[in-house]
């Protein structure tokens, strides 16, 4: 067998291999982004407002990033970020009577199960939720229900978190997610009416939903 046949017969053996090996995706050391929509669902219970029961919250959707370190294989740390909610708050016979922003800056440890070569990857994570609100203000018309209300402001919240989600690589770099998260989120609604101070309780206590496009690093 002359040179050139032999070196001809090494190369396309390399080729061949390097074609077949599988694309490692998930690994130790991988840094991946996520962007995509993430939407806030309230799951929300609050005291009695003056006679009228409880604050209703609507759900907002917003563009949610996701970044993710492959501390191993299988465990991964994770910050969930979002840009603002924006939640109109409403009350029974009333209508809306507020609108309030929040940010929700999640950090999360996450198991993935499988290995790195596995195309999917679903995983599990636990962690700490911090909520802030900001731009709280009284709005449409509480007054007709004779509420004078006034001088709103929500405390922040510290809570755990958990999330349940799936990645699917389309290839070895980029990759489409779906998740689902549970964030303990709890309030102090601080108000007047008129001039007397007052304070209401309230859960939030959100299912944030997201599906994403995801590159891996």
């Amino acid at each position: 067998m002359n040179k050139k046949l032999l070196s001809g017969l090494v190369s396309a053996s390399l080729l061949s291999a390097a074609m077949s090996a599988p694309a490692f995706a998930h690994q130790a050391g991988d840094f991946i982004v996520k962007a995509g929509a993430a939407m806030v669902a309230p799951n929300e219970s609050s005291g009695d407002v003056a006679g009228l029961g409880e604050f209703s919250i609507d759900k907002d959707t917003q563009l949610g990033l996701n970044f993710t370190y492959m501390y191993s294989d299988n465990v991964a740390v994770e910050l969930v970020a979002a840009s603002p909610f924006t939640h109109e708050v409403s009350l029974d016979g009333v209508g809306v009577i507020a609108e309030v922003k929040q940010l929700p800056p999640t950090l999360l440890v996450e198991y993935y199960f499988g290995n790195a070569q596995s195309k999917l990857r679903p995983y599990v994570g636990v962690g700490v939720n911090y909520t802030m609100f900001f731009e709280d203000s009284f709005t449409g018309n509480p007054a007709a229900a004779g509420l004078k209300l006034n001088s709103l402001e929500l405390t922040d919240s510290v809570g755990v978190a958990a999330k349940v989600g799936v990645d699917y690589m389309i290839s070895d770099k980029w990759l489409v997610n779906a998740s689902v998260m549970y964030a303990d989120i709890n309030t102090d609604v601080e108000f007047k009416s008129d001039t007397t101070a007052i304070t209401v309780d309230t859960d939030i206590d959100p299912f944030v939903y997201m599906v994403s496009l995801g590159y891996v690093f």
